[in-house]
């Protein structure tokens, strides 16, 4: 292609439009930048600066005098909201929404505030009502987490299972497989308690359907099968939790120790329990062993126990279990060969208790509730399996369990 002389000419013309379109944005910019009232932007200074009751407040007058600005309505009643003032939030979303147009995005948008207000001011049965009417539209996704969220705190345990599926159908999703299976150990419950064994049992294989490594289905289905006598079967039941995640085995080693001690079957209790011990060392479960050697076979052999778990994972619960055996033993020589008074051992014991006991708690992962006992749905945030099967002495700073 020939260069035309010509072409040099469009340059200037070129640079020229430019100019002029980049004119016209800055003086359209600074049009609506004059517009806009001195107290939106005091309200962005103090959000910046972490004054959110300045903010709302700065707001809160430039809603009045401009009753055009949406976005600054939503954005003032997430405030009202997050600050615990939901009657005025809830306000002014109702406002919104009654002048909204059918079946607009302002009104959904409108809706769906509304129905947050509603869920956090306790009043589930209005909210649950706008949640449904979302469904379908963009918020759909949302509108059904928090339908679940209400399910359960009303413990509507079939109407939670169905929110749940419903958003496991959404494409990209993940199954909520472990919660599926606790809202049907839930249900499972309430039909055994009300003597309907055959319903009860078809919700647990359910569970395990849904997810063959729910460990609480193994524990419900052997605590009944230990209240209509059969024993054995019980313990079946609690074994599997080895198979099915041996974390968690601390919660059935106490029923499995108490159900051979039933068949007059101690041994074999502590046989099963000293193996697990020796496969999945853990804090509760050392204890409860601990506890059982000192029962069955006295305290030499819970010393000898707690010595070899000491040497083989040294950690302050092992060296607290050691104390105490000493004690019990009437250990009264150090490592050394030196003489110690009882009363030395006492404190150092009672010194390391203290600091197990601030350390021997769940946290949750989700929200950082502590507790002394293990929880499947978390009190304070509401999620499910949210506690790690070890307590806080046994975590390393990552918060995952140390290898042995």
């Amino acid at each position: 292609m020939e260069f035309q002389a010509y072409w040099l000419l469009a340059l200037p013309l070129f640079f020229g439009l430019g100019w002029v379109a980049a004119r016209l944005d800055l003086r359209q910019l600074l049009t609506e930048s004059r517009a806009l009232p001195a107290a939106y932007f005091k309200g962005l200074n103090f959000l910046l600066n972490e004054q959110p009751d300045q903010a709302i407040e700065a707001f809160s007058e430039v809603a009045r005098s401009h009753q055009q600005t949406t976005e600054l309505h939503f954005a003032l009643g997430s405030l009202f909201r997050r600050r615990g003032e939901l009657d005025r939030a809830t306000r002014l979303h109702q406002t919104l929404v009654d002048r909204s147009e059918p079946g607009s995005d302002q009104r959904l948008a409108a809706l769906h505030e509304l129905a947050q207000d509603y869920q956090k001011a306790g009043l589930l049965d209005r909210a649950e009502a706008l949640f449904l009417e979302l469904r379908g539209s963009e918020y759909q996704e949302s509108a059904l987490r928090c339908l679940r969220d209400i399910y359960v705190a009303e413990k509507e345990w079939d109407k939670a299972i169905e929110t749940a599926r419903a958003m496991s159908s959404r494409p990209g999703l993940e199954p909520p497989e472990r919660e599926i299976a606790n809202y049907l150990c839930e249900l499972a419950a309430l039909d055994f308690a009300q003597g309907r064994r055959a319903d009860a049992d078809r919700r647990i294989a359910e569970a395990l359907l849904a997810n063959r490594r729910c460990v609480r289905a193994s524990i419900l289905q052997g605590e009944w099968c230990a209240r209509e006598g059969r024993v054995l079967e019980a313990i079946e039941c609690w074994s599997r939790v080895e198979q099915q995640n041996a974390d968690y085995l601390f919660l059935v080693a106490p029923l499995v120790h108490q159900a051979y001690r039933g068949l007059d079957r101690a041994d074999d209790s502590l046989a099963l329990l000293t193996r697990w011990l020796e496969q999945h060392p853990g804090l509760d479960l050392l204890t409860l062993v601990f506890q059982a050697v000192l029962e069955v076979r006295g305290p030499q052999a819970a010393l000898a126990l707690v010595r070899t778990e000491l040497h083989r994972h040294p950690s302050l619960p092992a060296l607290d279990r050691f104390l105490e055996a000493s004690l019990l033993q009437g250990l009264t020589a150090a490592p050394g060969g030196a003489s110690v008074e009882r009363v030395d051992l006492e404190v150092a014991r009672d010194v390391v208790q203290r600091q197990v006991n601030r350390q021997s708690v769940f946290i949750c992962r989700q929200c950082g509730f502590k507790a002394r006992k293990f929880h499947w749905h978390c009190p304070a945030c509401g999620q499910w399996e949210s506690y790690p099967p070890r307590r806080h002495a046994e975590l390393d700073e990552s918060g995952r369990a140390p290898s042995m």
